[in-house]
């Protein structure tokens, strides 16, 4: 590819500089809006873990209630963990943890508000994904093959980009 293609191709990527590096978009231009975001991930495991976990019984004690703060903190990270992620003052995180008993497990559901230049679309992500790692953590003594499936984003509202709503 020449500098003449590069240059015409690297105009509509906006985290590649003039030379390919990757780099910050600058969002200071942009107006502060209202943006929030909701993720979901789904943790499948054995009856007997999902049980044990839903009677209190598992080793590690809380799992539930850790993995619904872990969920919190996460999101208060993403710009650490996720190069490239702008920090944001997060004005809401709320993180659910809902027993499936057809799974069987538990569906995870992240929501993520805050008034900014730039979205909450990693943020939601990220406290889904966390929050599914940690209830892995906290029941692997109980089982190992627990899966951690179909994480990804709901919604989102806000933004240049306008609003988006996962299909059924």
């Amino acid at each position: 590819m020449t500098q003449e293609d590069f240059e015409i191709f690297s105009k509509n990527l906006s985290h590649l500089d003039n030379q390919g590096q990757a780099q910050m978009v600058d969002v200071s231009g942009k107006a502060s809006t209202v943006r929030k975001a909701v993720a979901a991930a789904r943790v499948r495991m054995l009856p007997e873990t999902f049980a044990a976990i839903q009677a209190g019984n598992a080793p590690k004690g809380d799992v539930l209630g850790t993995t619904r703060l872990a969920g919190i903190m996460a999101a208060k990270q993403t710009a650490s963990l996720i190069p490239l992620c702008h920090p944001l003052p997060l004005q809401k995180i709320e993180v659910l943890v809902t027993p499936d008993p057809e799974l069987p497990g538990y569906q995870i559901q992240a929501t993520v508000k805050t008034k900014a230049e730039t979205g909450v679309e990693m943020e939601a992500l990220t406290a889904v994904s966390v929050a599914a790692l940690t209830l892995y953590d906290m029941a692997k003594a109980l089982e190992k093959s627990i899966q951690i499936e179909s994480i990804r984003l709901i919604s989102k509202t806000g933004g240049k980009s306008g609003d988006y709503s996962q299909s059924d």
